[in-house]
């Protein structure tokens, strides 16, 4: 037969269960006479068939059926009835919980205006408290199932990611913008959770971005987007990398064979020299003094020996520096 409870109180020696249930698992039976106490910043909330019935708060309480009016009558129990009833108590903690972490679990993607599509993490902190005690227990307790702390956590968690989420997709700030919109990003997500915990009886007291971070591809893009705008024209740019990669494939003949053994072969050798043909006429037409080229229209040829190939090289890198 389970033990009849006469005393009934918790005291949280960590200070950060947000939820405590008496007994731990099952169902309680109490009587008429028994003591509840409650100390400070604290709310004891009885609980049977799924509901959340009489709260007691702050101080030390004999259950009658005049302080248990609810569950009494649901029972039909005498006033002065001895007899033990089957019910559970959720001590809940009213104290303001500071710095809870949220943060998102996996990269999110969002539609960004300078860089396409991109991938981005987020975290920050939080600080809430439990207003109604008998609205957050049959909330948390009677509609989600849970009443441990990091359960409870995860799912608020969980609502202040999905609402982060919504309003990034909304606000379409870019990405590089960001950093300086973190207040405003914060004071957004707050606004948009606050009614979803005031429904659960929490009141959320504050709400910060810490970060927002590029996954390794986006942090890449960015990166090469950054390049480019360094570079300016980048026709000019693949021209002259195209033209150092000849000169040191010349100057490395012990490499496999010049050109032939850096994997330039007639048809790319072909594309080089009109590319570069091309490069060193508009020179010519800007009034730069150009080396005459080698005889043979402009092609390089598919082997070339170093001597030859850094002549070319010299006359096609003297045009190409000319027009960056």
């Amino acid at each position: 037969m389970p033990r009849v409870i006469d005393v009934v109180e918790f005291i949280d020696e960590t200070g950060n269960e947000m939820v405590h249930r008496i007994p731990e698992r099952g169902s309680g039976d109490f009587r008429f006479g028994s003591q509840v106490i409650v100390r400070e910043q604290q709310a004891a909330v009885f609980f049977r068939d799924g509901k959340a019935m009489d709260v007691f708060e702050a101080g030390r309480h004999t259950i009658t059926a005049a302080n248990l009016p609810i569950l009494s009558g649901l029972l039909g129990l005498a006033t002065s009835g001895k007899t033990p009833f089957t019910a559970e108590a959720y001590y809940v903690s009213l104290r303001q919980f500071m710095d809870l972490g949220w943060g998102t679990p996996e990269p999110v993607t969002f539609r960004d205006a300078d860089l396409g599509m991109v991938r981005l993490r987020a975290n920050g902190v939080y600080a809430m408290e439990i207003k109604d005690p008998s609205l957050f227990v049959n909330k948390i307790v009677g509609t989600q199932g849970i009443y441990e702390t990091p359960q409870i956590e995860n799912m608020l968690r969980g609502i202040i990611i999905s609402k982060f989420t919504d309003l990034l997709g909304e606000i379409k700030i870019p990405f590089l913008d960001l950093p300086a919109k973190y207040d405003e990003v914060g004071a957004g997500t707050k606004a948009k959770v606050q009614d979803d915990f005031g429904a659960m009886g929490i009141t959320l007291r504050a709400l910060y971005v810490r970060s927002i971070t590029p996954t390794e591809e986006t942090a890449k893009a960015i990166d090469e987007r950054a390049q480019m705008g360094a570079i300016g024209d980048m026709s000019k740019y693949m021209q002259f990398q195209a033209a150092r990669g000849i000169r040191d494939a010349a100057q490395n003949p012990s490499g496999g064979g010049g050109l032939a053994g850096a994997g330039v072969g007639l048809g790319a050798g072909l594309g080089l020299g009109q590319m570069m043909t091309g490069a060193m006429m508009q020179a010519q037409q800007q009034g730069a003094a150009q080396p005459q080229a080698p005889a043979g229209g402009g092609a390089v040829p598919e082997v070339m020996n170093p001597a030859e190939a850094a002549a070319y090289m010299q006359v096609a890198e003297s045009a190409i520096m000319a027009m960056i």
